[in-house]
């Protein structure tokens, strides 16, 4: 049995706000849980070529946008799941940070960061 705390988990800086990732690959589950905090008024263009990924928001306010422009708010309560590897912005209102859950298969090794300083999607 795995029990941690959210002092337990591992904090990587993403790119945009903190990762705390509670469950890693070395952990032999097959996927990663992590509490992820979006900085307000930031705009991250994401891709995840390698992972499968949920979100489920429990704070905040914030959007992910499709490359057709589609937007779907997120309140929390409000799942999103990129099940198609899908190239999207995640969204964070200005004012707010926004607070995801996320479910990551199959799990991240732990240091994983993103580079949203380049014109394409970041993944990893």
């Amino acid at each position: 049995m795995i029990v941690r705390t959210l002092s337990d988990a591992k904090v990587v800086d993403w790119g945009n706000g903190l990762s705390r990732r509670f469950l890693l690959a070395e952990d032999g589950m097959g996927y990663t849980v992590t509490d992820t905090i979006v900085s307000a008024g930031t705009k991250s263009r994401l891709q995840y070529s390698n992972h499968l990924e949920a979100c489920y928001c429990i704070e905040g306010e914030g959007e992910v946008v499709d490359l057709d422009g589609n937007s779907h708010k997120l309140t929390p309560g409000t799942l999103y799941a990129l099940d198609q590897h899908d190239a999207h912005f995640l969204v964070a209102a200005e004012d707010t940070d926004l607070r995801l859950v996320c479910v990551f298969s199959p799990a991240l090794h732990g240091d994983e960061r993103h580079s949203l300083d380049e014109a394409r999607f970041s993944h990893y």
